[in-house]
C-alpha cells in the first residue's frame, strides 16, 4: 500500500486523478482494519484538500524539514563557539547559499509540436 500512496504523490498525475486514487488508497487502508492503516486514511481524509494542493502545486515541505534538520544539527555542533556569528558562518557555509523556486517562479515546459 505504501507504493500506491507514493505513486500518488509522485507528481505525475493531475489533481482530479490524484483525488480518485487517494479515495480508493483511503478505502482500502480503512477496510483492512489494521489501526496504523485505519489512522492515517482517517488523516487523509481529514487533509485531502491539502494532499491534492500538493499534488497540483508540486510543493512539499520536504526540503525544508532537511534543511531545519541539517542546521539544527550545525548547531549542535556549534556549540562552545565564542558568538553566534561563527555558528551561523558555519550555517551558510554547509547549507548556503539556499535557492528555491516556486513552481510559479519555474519556467513553463514547451509543449513538443
Amino acid at each position: 500500500m505504501k507504493e500506491q500512496f507514493r505513486a500518488i504523490l509522485a507528481g505525475d498525475l493531475n489533481r482530479q486523478e490524484a483525488g480518485v486514487l487517494l479515495d480508493r488508497w483511503c478505502a482500502r487502508a480503512e477496510r483492512s482494519r489494521l489501526a496504523p492503516f485505519v489512522k492515517v486514511a482517517r488523516t487523509m481524509r481529514d487533509r485531502r484538500e491539502l494532499r491534492l494542493n500538493a499534488v497540483e502545486h508540486g510543493i512539499s515541505n520536504g526540503r525544508v524539514e532537511g534543511l531545519n534538520t541539517k542546521v539544527r544539527l550545525l548547531i549542535r555542533r556549534a556549540y562552545g563557539f565564542h558568538s553566534a556569528d561563527a555558528a551561523l558562518a558555519l550555517v551558510m557555509l554547509a547549507a548556503g547559499p539556499i535557492d528555491l523556486k516556486l513552481p510559479h517562479e519555474r519556467p513553463a515546459a514547451k509543449a513538443a509540436a
